[in-house]
């Protein structure tokens, strides 16, 4: 197959040269011949020397790179990068753990397959294509996943229906790659749940709160917790365990709501300390009275894009005030924001701006983010997307 030649402009080449996976569109200069979305391509600099290869893409990121050396990108190119995310998910513990078989093996660019996302739930890993190299490269990936594991994951689901650029009209659908296993158990610090891969958010379960999830557990004990925008409950089930006094579960979805209660049940049984509510969070929290003094704000991305910042920062503002003004005295607010382009000095601003509206001493206690099996290239800072604070307010 012939690979197309993509020469940038000059002086382009720096950010490849400090290893930076993206190339914008605004850098090329010109491509030898049509590369069709998904193809891979050779990057020359200026001056005709090899610099990159990656999946082209129509967009603003023209190129995600996928080596920086000249070699070629076959099975065995795949099987190494894969086998090289799964020791290190045995490195920090996650992989072959009795105690939890729920991990990310394929964190994009944190371990340089930019476009791929690949969560374990015990013998089934959930794959994801965000760029259409990936989604043409799915089958060879979910043979590599297998052997890569060492036989620990033994199916493959694919699912990228919502993920990949609708322009490419791909109509992607979702489904088993490999085996088929219907089991949607899984375990993650000892406690059990049910994950929707099916119709649910993201890969099923959100996995990069299981650290700040085990923290509040030691916050727990003999609290009355809220948890907003609860998902499938994951603040929750921890919360009981940590021995809280009280727990309630807030999210605009029925069907959260349903999960949230199954894996309750789950993990619990019919523990009269929960109760879980379908409501729209910022109605919940005006009508709340003061009967918290733990709350966990974890909403889902308020803003996608820079053109929403100034919209999604208004709304973090309002639903952390609401929370400050009305927690009990002495209370702990676990606060989040997962927008990639709502920076760490954005969270920290405007955490700032809705202590002073509610007018209530407010303390830093933890400063959290995504988890080890979450891993940030040095050379691509922007995947540090989850920023958090664990706040004291008097």
């Amino acid at each position: 197959m012939t690979t197309h030649k993509v020469f940038l402009k000059p002086k382009k080449e720096q950010s490849l040269q400090r290893f930076h996976p993206w190339i914008f569109s605004g850098a090329i200069a010109k491509i030898d011949g049509k590369p069709d979305e998904g193809d891979l391509v050779d990057v020359y600099t200026a001056s005709n020397e090899f610099i990159a290869k990656g999946h082209y893409q129509i967009g603003s990121i023209a190129i995600r790179v996928l080596s920086f050396d000249d070699e070629p990108i076959d099975d065995n190119f795949w099987l190494t990068r894969i086998k090289a995310a799964y020791e290190l998910r045995k490195t920090i513990g996650l992989a072959d753990n009795p105690v939890n078989n729920t991990f990310r093996l394929i964190h994009g660019e944190g371990d340089f397959l930019p476009g791929l996302i690949v969560d374990v739930y015990g013998e089934t890993a959930v794959l994801q294509a965000h760029s259409v190299g990936m989604h043409f490269m799915r089958n060879i990936l979910a043979e590599s996943i297998l052997k890569a594991t060492d036989g620990v994951v033994k199916n493959v689901y694919y699912k990228s229906e919502t993920t990949l650029p609708f322009k490419a009209e791909l109509d992607p659908t979702d489904g088993f790659l490999l085996g088929g296993d219907e089991n949607n158990v899984a375990v993650e610090n000892g406690l059990k749940f049910h994950v929707d891969w099916l119709k649910g958010q993201k890969t099923g379960f959100f996995i990069d709160q299981r650290d700040n999830r085990a923290l509040l557990e030691k916050y727990a004990a003999g609290h009355a917790v809220l948890n907003m925008f609860c998902y499938t409950g994951g603040f929750s089930f921890y919360a009981m365990r940590g021995g809280a006094e009280l727990v309630h579960s807030v999210d605009s979805s029925a069907k959260a709501i349903d999960l949230t209660n199954e894996n309750i049940a789950l993990n619990f049984g019919q523990d009269p300390r929960h109760e879980a509510f379908s409501e729209d969070a910022f109605r919940y929290l005006d009508r709340m009275g003061s009967e918290y003094d733990l709350i966990v704000l974890d909403p889902p991305a308020f803003a996608k894009h820079r053109s929403a910042l100034r919209n999604a920062l208004q709304g973090y503002r309002k639903i952390n005030a609401k929370a400050f003004e009305k927690i009990r005295p002495g209370g702990i607010v676990f606060t989040f924001s997962c927008s990639q382009v709502v920076s760490k000095d954005d969270f920290r601003t405007m955490i700032f701006s809705a202590a002073a509206i509610s007018k209530r001493k407010v303390r830093v206690l933890h400063q959290l983010t995504q988890p080890a099996d979450h891993p940030v290239s040095v050379y691509h800072p922007e995947g540090e997307y989850l920023k958090g604070l664990v706040l004291y307010v008097e």
